[in-house]
């Protein structure tokens, strides 16, 4: 039986052997058209998609930073640079799969480890949070060092002002991003910021670059910018004024000084002021730039202005005398006063005592409506248009609106509300043979003059003004050797609810050389507590402070040379009355001798050479 069964057993295994075999091809083969099917339909069909799928996991675009432009004074110094940092920044969902990892990383950032934790728990779904930004790229090489998984670095730009507290009111600061905030930062923002570029790359899983693609779109640096600023003369400006604060225990302080012929403001300094290089540590307060934004009354810095209203209408010449006795007036319930009786005076005595009675003695005659327009005309009331954010337009109320001692106030000072700005571009005005011109923070622009009062009435004003600083005059103390100026002090009350304090504004407002005025110059020193309080003895000298090495600076030539030549030879007299006579032992021992030994000769010859340099012009 075993014998007939056999061959069936054969069969049947050779039978399944090769069905399998069969079966198994035919299976393979089904695979492989399938594979390669779908091979197909991957590469060729749908390639697109599955190239999209891709670069969605492993290409990004990522920005180019740029450098924000240069800032540089007149001659080109530097004063605000962006300067290269690093900023480290992580991957919230590959951090927090490490949590064992953070507390290192908390330390080396100088963070507590609850609020980096905190931090990336709250944006968890997120692939990108900053962790430390604009950072010295050695701390940020220490960091990356640690391999940390998810933290890298990004280059970026930081602003850097070499001038400090000196220029920080003009030049404003900029915020993390590298945008202006304030000042010229902000004005200038556009100019300055560029365009960011933007490149395609390819990151592994840890997020690190493995190959640039292609460029998107190149980055374009900001602009440079130069300023119509000398940081010689800010310098100087903010010394005397620093010095002058610390002196009277004053609260504040401004100084403006402008190019006459052109408007270009070659100096604005403010106290108090902040590093803008560590903008947060300052308080906001202290961030506005007074010259542009605060508002005072004028005070007698105004008396000039009326001067020229009065004469420029015709109604009196230089040679009209006014009786201001006895040193007070009354006007319908209130009373004028001078600080003393002056007597009768000219127009030219109404500027060198400043006068209250004489400037309302001037403006008396005057119609409102012309008044108004020619005050108007040298700018108050009106922004200065300079280009400086925030700037402000002052208090210049419409005739309309006077009431009847409006005009009597005005005329020296009170009722009207300007800043130093205004009062620098009004003062370059009349040094500017009566044009006015737009002031400018930017060095070579080219604004229209506008003639506000004729040149002859503007020159014959100036020649007042020179009065001021000369003996007898309310400023002595402003008055600079070598060089005529001319000016005008302005000492004004402070108002307070209901009236005016016992707190004084003192602004000095000058031009110099008087002859041919280079600079228009106001300095302004708020609630002075310790001294004087008279404008002529607190801001006077800091006027002359700045000019003097201003001056110098700048090369312009003495227009009174013959007081300075009188000066050198007083003192030079008093020199020689200083040095003590030939002891007699030496006398007797040259008697008979003329000739000088040769040590005695060299030092003769010096000396002579000395003064030889000191006589010269």
């Amino acid at each position: 039986m075993s014998e007939h069964r056999a061959p069936r057993n054969r069969n049947r295994s050779a039978f399944s052997l090769r069905g399998r075999m069969l079966l198994v091809a035919v299976a393979l083969g089904l695979c492989s058209v399938a594979l390669v099917g779908r091979a197909a339909y991957v590469q060729l069909v749908n390639a697109d998609f599955y190239q999209r799928q891709g670069e969605a996991r492993f290409v990004r675009e990522i920005p180019i930073p740029t450098s924000r432009g240069m800032i540089t004074d007149r001659n080109g110094e530097p004063v605000a640079v962006s300067t290269p940092v690093e900023s480290v920044w992580g991957n919230p969902q590959e951090l927090l799969r490490h949590p064992d990892r953070l507390p290192e990383l908390a330390r080396a950032l100088g963070v507590p480890q609850d609020e980096l934790g905190s931090r990336l728990s709250q944006r968890a779904d997120k692939e990108f949070v900053y962790l430390k930004r604009r950072i010295n790229p050695d701390q940020a090489r220490a960091i990356l060092a640690l391999e940390v998984p998810g933290v890298f670095s990004q280059r970026e730009f930081r602003r850097f002002y070499p001038q400090g507290e000196a220029m920080a009111h003009v030049l404003g600061f900029t915020n993390i991003d590298d945008r202006g905030q304030e000042g010229l930062e902000l004005a200038f923002d556009e100019w300055l910021r560029g365009k960011p570029g933007s490149k395609r790359v390819i990151r592994d899983r840890h997020g690190r670059i493995v190959e640039n693609i292609d460029l998107v779109r190149a980055a374009e640096p900001g602009k440079d910018l130069t300023l119509s600023i000398d940081r010689r003369i800010q310098f100087l400006a903010y010394r005397e004024l620093r010095n002058a604060l610390d002196a009277h225990k004053a609260s504040s302080g401004s100084v403006v000084v402008l190019d006459v012929a052109t408007g270009e403001v070659l100096a604005m300094v403010n106290l108090p002021g902040y590093n803008p290089n560590a903008v947060g540590g300052a308080a906001q307060d202290v961030h506005r730039n007074r010259a542009v934004t605060d508002l005072i009354e004028p005070g007698s810095t105004m008396k000039p202005i009326t001067v020229a209203a009065a004469l420029n209408a015709g109604r009196i010449t230089a040679a009209n005398r006014f009786d201001t006795n006895p040193g007070y007036m009354a006007l319908g319930k209130y009373t004028i006063r001078d600080h003393h009786n002056y007597g009768v005076l000219d127009v030219t005595g109404i500027i060198t005592k400043s006068s209250n009675l004489g400037a309302v003695k001037l403006a008396e005659p005057l119609a409102p409506q012309y008044f108004y327009e020619f005050v108007r005309g040298f700018g108050y009331g009106q922004a200065p248009n300079s280009g400086f954010p925030g700037e402000a337009a002052g208090i210049l109320r419409e005739p309309a609106r006077w009431d009847g001692l409006t005009k009597a106030t005005m005329s020296y000072g009170y009722g009207l509300s300007v800043t130093p700005l205004q009062i620098a571009q009004a003062y370059a005005a009349l040094g500017n043979h009566g044009r006015l011109i737009t002031p400018t923070f930017v060095k070579g622009q080219i604004n229209e003059a506008r003639q506000v009062v004729k040149p002859e009435i503007a020159d014959q004003v100036l020649r007042m003004m020179q009065t001021v600083t000369e003996p007898g005059g309310t400023a002595t103390q402003a008055a600079i050797l070598g060089y005529h100026v001319a000016g005008k002090t302005g000492t004004a009350r402070q108002a307070s609810a209901g009236g005016y304090a016992r707190r004084y504004t003192t602004t000095f407002a000058g031009l110099v050389p008087a002859s041919n005025p280079r600079f228009a110059t106001v300095v302004v020193v708020n609630d002075p507590q310790a001294g004087s309080y008279f404008a002529g003895l607190v801001s006077g000298p800091v006027f002359r402070s700045v000019m003097e090495d201003a001056l110098r600076v700048m090369d312009v030539p003495p227009d009174d040379i013959e007081t300075w030549l009188a000066a050198q030879a007083k003192g030079e007299a008093k020199r020689q009355a200083a040095i003590p006579p030939l002891p007699a032992a030496l006398e007797e021992l040259y008697e008979d001798d003329l000739t000088i030994p040769p040590a005695m000769s060299e030092v003769a010859s010096g000396a002579a050479a000395g003064a030889a340099m000191r006589q010269a012009p």
